[in-house]
């Protein structure tokens, strides 16, 4: 099978990718660097891992590594982002084009698709009541809500989970976790339960190293920046508790390390989920080896409160689950590392690259 992964990563990790491969010059030096890095380790399949001769990996609107590929094929200075990514499917005579940033890439790309495409494959896990998917063979996630709606639109779909990344077995292993609660993630307004998560449990931070590790949405910035002042701002200024206790957002093995330093991580969904649970920080944190508290919710096969994580249904819950679980090294422990020990079995890489194959 000829597989060409496409993947995508947040803006706010550009700073950090451009660092780390500030002296690498092609594009296969710039891709080694990024995948080096594990960024979004869960979602990347086996062959690429293993650096399949088969397998063609990119990110996509990555206009560095884009045009370093571009460069060494020939193509024109000017070419756009699309067209290199034509370009490299055709070139790799591409048979599965298995897509991870579907809403950017629309219909009228999908209708460009050479002919040796046989299967084209998306991932979406969030609602996209505007996006049209029609073109693809199929739609995956790990939410079945999601997929149910898009069943509902005519789309054929397939639950797909995310994997365990064995590069994350060795930061599990640390005993030394200072950070008693640790949160890595988006803050924004928008997502009210969230932030009245992170408000109680920022509270704490007066006896407690509570650590969160923030990606501020674009007005949350402005709003603690000097034009802040204005009142239209104001209402998105993060409060000042939250604020003393946040540290830049980390990503890659920068995360892997954080999470392999708390005891216990925070995890919250965003309101637009719903009921269902099994972001991608719940493989990472339990991966990492540390205990997850998460909200109440289903989860995912093997994602069992009280044996593999813990759960909280309100902020004043969070608080005291917190509490017992730094009073119960014992209990905490016991349970984090049978979260381990379950995803990094029930979730492995080789699991997830079967049930791909499966798809097909």
């Amino acid at each position: 099978m000829r597989l060409f992964q496409n993947f995508t990563y947040y803006p706010s990790y550009q700073q950090r990718l451009r660092r780390l491969a500030s002296n690498a010059v092609t594009f296969q030096q710039q891709l080694q660097i990024f995948l080096d890095d594990r960024y979004g380790a869960s979602h990347v399949l086996l062959p690429v891992t293993r650096a399949d001769p088969d397998v063609f990996f990119t990110n996509w609107d990555d206009e560095f590594l884009q045009r370093a590929w571009a460069r060494e094929a020939g193509l024109a200075k000017r070419v756009s982002l699309e067209e290199i990514l034509l370009a490299q499917i055709e070139a790799h005579r591409t048979e599965v084009f298995y897509n991870i940033d579907p809403v950017r890439l629309d219909n009228g790309f999908l209708e460009r698709l050479p002919g040796c495409v046989k299967r084209s494959i998306a991932w979406r896990a969030a609602p996209s009541s505007n996006a049209d998917f029609s073109k693809y063979d199929l739609v995956v996630c790990n939410f079945p809500g999601i997929l149910a709606d898009m069943s509902r639109r005519g789309y054929r779909t397939a639950y797909f989970a995310l994997s365990h990344d064995p590069v994350m077995d060795r930061f599990a292993a640390n005993s030394e976790r200072p950070i008693d609660v640790l949160f890595v993630g988006g803050y924004s307004r928008h997502h009210m339960r969230r932030a009245e998560i992170l408000n109680a449990v920022a509270g704490m931070a007066g006896d407690l190293e509570i650590v969160f590790h923030l990606d501020p949405s674009r007005l949350s910035r402005l709003a603690e920046s000097p034009i802040g002042l204005l009142p239209p701002l104001a209402r998105h200024r993060r409060p000042q508790i939250v604020r003393s206790i946040s540290r830049p957002p980390a990503f890659g093995l920068d995360l892997f390390s954080v999470l392999s330093q708390a005891k216990i991580v925070l995890n919250g969904a965003i309101d637009m989920s719903g009921n269902e649970r099994g972001n991608m920080r719940c493989f990472e944190s339990m991966g990492c080896g540390a205990l997850l508290l998460s909200d109440e919710g289903k989860y995912p096969d093997g994602m069992v409160p009280g044996s593999t994580l813990i759960t909280y249904g309100s902020p004043a819950d969070v608080v005291a689950q917190v509490r017992r679980l730094l009073a119960d090294g014992n209990h905490r422990e016991a349970i984090a590392r049978e979260g381990h020990r379950m995803v990094s079995t029930d979730y492995s890489k080789e699991i997830q690259w079967r049930r791909f194959q499966e798809l097909l």
